[in-house]
């Protein structure tokens, strides 16, 4: 493999670590005239090789590693990195066709996500070596899960950090909708249209958590979206539940759930949260049981701070409406703000709200979002279900 690149002295101690990530200052030399997506070795400044992966010449993440052995990208090299994905899904989820089937570095397939929902395949590439070989990762898709269809869902805007373009649309095969099942409840899905690659399959474990808190419980359930909480709370014997979020489309699609699941003692609506529990707290309103599931507030380094202070309005006007005795389950997916700096947020609102909690459930995604301990971008979702005195 003549196309290399050279760390700098000292450089290579995260990827030892078990880091996949080369950032362009770390970098000492490039040989071999590499483009964009090409497969690369990477050498220590002494020569040792580390690894191969892919390159990208004006990204900061100049490499992504792919393997520590010098190896091939092929067929042959991407269904055996799938089929022990799939492996590992039909382990944790035996009696279930919906799971993640690969998450990106976590499943050592850098800029790769794969959504499974029955016999539907959801596919972003984040990487520009990933999005070279789209087609290949369908030939070898098609080869182990013989889908009806495979789609697209590249309209992330991590693709811009690598120059490429946003889009969506049909890879393989003919899309419908599909109704999948998580733990009885049941979700209509249009992969086209709906969230990130379908429904956001993350929250799947910390959805269902919340039935032990709220039988009998008055429940007002912030950015609903397509009703996931919402409809989980009713399975646990909720005596009501409010939905909320700004999307008109995924309140829409929250009603639909509702009905397929039969569920009658749920209500819907479009709504500002920030403005939504401003105004509860200051009418007195009352509830049993929030839930609090925001989208990412901090979309890099530089907005952490302003991610926090929101993340502490909402949660402290929450708390605000929150019965004694009550729960507050509330969430981050901001993977910029790290889970000590959420709840110490969680713990500041509630002094500024004169509460006292307590933190009784918290966890990160489901076991088919797998976290590599060395890279600390994978550890995104934080979630917590806190007692409120």
């Amino acid at each position: 493999m003549t196309k290399k690149v050279v760390l700098k002295k000292n450089e290579e101690h995260r990827i030892l670590a078990g880091h996949q990530w080369v950032f362009s200052n770390e970098v000492k030399s490039v040989e071999g005239n590499p483009e964009a997506g090409d497969v690369v070795a990477l050498h220590r400044h002494d020569g040792k090789l580390l690894g191969i992966g892919f390159y990208h010449p004006h990204s900061l993440i100049c490499f992504r590693l792919l393997s520590r052995e010098r190896e091939e990208v092929t067929f042959e090299f991407f269904e055996k990195r799938l089929t022990r994905a799939l492996e590992l899904r039909r382990r944790l989820y035996p009696t279930s066709e919906t799971f993640r089937l690969v998450h990106g570095e976590g499943d050592f397939l850098p800029g790769l996500i794969i959504d499974k929902y029955n016999e539907f395949l959801s596919v972003q590439t984040l990487s520009y070596g990933m999005d070279r070989r789209l087609t290949l990762i369908c030939d070898v898709l098609e080869s182990l899960l013989h889908p009806k269809a495979i789609v697209e869902r590249n309209e992330s805007p991590l693709r811009t950090l690598e120059q490429l373009p946003l889009k969506k649309g049909i890879l393989r095969g003919t899309p419908d909708q599909t109704i999948i099942s998580e733990y009885g409840v049941k979700f209509k899905i249009d992969l086209l249209t709906g969230q990130k690659t379908g429904i956001f399959l993350d929250q799947r474990e910390n959805r269902k958590a919340v039935r032990r808190y709220v039988k009998g419980a008055r429940v007002l359930d912030c950015f609903c979206n397509e009703g996931g909480f919402s409809l989980n709370a009713v399975e646990g014997g909720a005596a009501t539940v409010e939905g909320y979020d700004s999307s008109e489309t995924a309140v829409a699609k929250a009603g639909v759930n509702a009905t397929i699941n039969h569920m009658e003692n749920i209500t819907f609506g479009v709504a500002d949260i920030f403005d939504l529990l401003k105004e509860y707290a200051a009418a007195g309103k009352r509830y049993d049981a929030v839930i609090l599931d925001p989208p990412s507030f901090a979309r890099s380094k530089k907005t952490i701070a302003t991610a926090l202070k929101g993340y502490k309005e909402i949660n402290g006007n929450a708390l605000r409406i929150i019965e004694p005795g009550g729960f507050l389950v509330t969430a981050s997916c901001s993977h910029h703000v790290s889970e000590e700096a959420f709840f110490h947020t969680i713990e500041s609102a509630a002094r500024s709200a004169g509460r006292t909690v307590q933190l009784l459930d918290s966890a990160g995604a489901g076991p088919d979002h797998p976290v590599v301990p060395a890279m600390p971008e994978t550890r995104y979702l934080k979630f917590g279900i806190f007692s409120v005195r």
